[in-house]
């Protein structure tokens, strides 16, 4: 009793270890560990699972738009952009329904709230070069196409076009504007102008194909909740397999709520990482113990952002149904 957990960054060095690994510690016993700015007010520790916003098209309107999509202009977005407009089609992203205006970006940046107020921990932008900005008007659709295939993902209409302040950015999220910082680097790659608007989203990026029935939207793990019967859920967010100590957290979990939902995220690998493929046998395994269902998230965002990128993973597992998380 009386002891506490932090990860307070996951770009630690250890000696003898070429990357960086998590910088955990028990019981405070690093002075970073406990330089963690207060639950922001208004954050409920418990939360209502929102009404799900999804911007996925289906049927015969999908056919139809991705054969428009060939015909508006295109914007190869990065591996980042691409994870979050899989998130906006499923409706991880509940309630956005698209990029982030330049009032939004501010808000989101300064004090974790967008313009309406919604709490919202690290921007969701898309970027361009200036080049391909002055030739767009607002008002204008253009297509959203994957950085590899070049298979359309989305179409948006643009509402909005700015500039930001990246070092802004990078120090409000990751508290540093060091070049050598993998967000920071990120964030000083991305284009000079951002463009905002609402999506249509046309691809799940694959990850249904491969992935198979462990490949759940929010509408699909709420459903499958009403299925068991559950109406107390705990999430377990992970990026690496559970070893003993989570699968012990969530065996504590289970006994004050009616199931566990692990969910794990998927995307670009940093060096050090463990491929999906293996973490995915691990948390099966796992799920082999009533009550828990394991789910995977297509997104991995946020890379170090320490406090940030832990309030947003709270928030991203209360859209499929987590009202607890350990």
């Amino acid at each position: 009793l009386g002891w506490t957990f932090w990860q307070w960054t996951d770009c630690s060095t250890v000696p003898g270890f070429a990357h960086c690994s998590d910088g955990d510690r028990m019981n405070g016993t690093d002075p970073r560990s406990v330089a963690i700015p207060p639950y922001p007010t208004g954050v409920p520790a418990v939360a209502t699972p929102p009404t799900i916003v999804g911007r996925a098209v289906a049927g015969k309107a999908l056919a139809a738009e991705r054969a428009r999509a060939g015909t508006l202009p295109q914007v190869r977005v990065s591996s980042r952009e691409k994870g979050d407009l899989i998130m906006l089609g499923i409706g991880g992203f509940t309630p956005l329904e698209g990029f982030m205006t330049r009032a939004d970006w501010e808000g989101v940046c300064d004090g974790m709230r967008t313009a309406s107020g919604l709490f919202w921990p690290i921007p969701i932008t898309l970027s361009v070069d200036e080049g391909f900005a002055a030739g767009v008007e607002t008002g204008e659709d253009i297509a959203l196409v994957d950085p590899e295939s070049g298979e359309p993902l989305a179409t948006m209409r643009v509402s909005e076009k700015y500039t930001i302040d990246k070092a802004h950015e990078c120090v409000s999220v990751f508290r540093t504007a060091d070049p050598e910082h993998p967000g920071v680097k990120m964030v000083m790659q991305q284009g000079e102008v951002n463009l905002a608007g609402p999506l249509k989203v046309l691809s799940d990026g694959g990850f249904r194909e491969k992935y198979g029935e462990l490949f759940m939207t929010p509408a699909e793990t709420r459903a499958e909740f009403e299925r068991l019967g559950w109406s107390k859920v705990a999430a377990f967010q992970t990026r690496n397999p559970m070893h003993r100590s989570h699968e012990y957290l969530a065996k504590v979990a289970i006994e004050t709520c009616d199931g566990v939902l692990v969910h794990s995220l998927l995307g670009n690998l940093k060096p050090g990482d463990i491929p999906a493929d293996v973490a995915r046998v691990a948390e099966a395994a796992v799920a082999e113990i009533p009550p828990v269902a394991a789910s995977l998230l297509p997104v991995r965002r946020g890379a170090a952002a320490a406090e940030r990128r832990a309030v947003e993973h709270v928030g991203r597992r209360a859209d499929p149904g987590g009202a607890l998380v350990p």
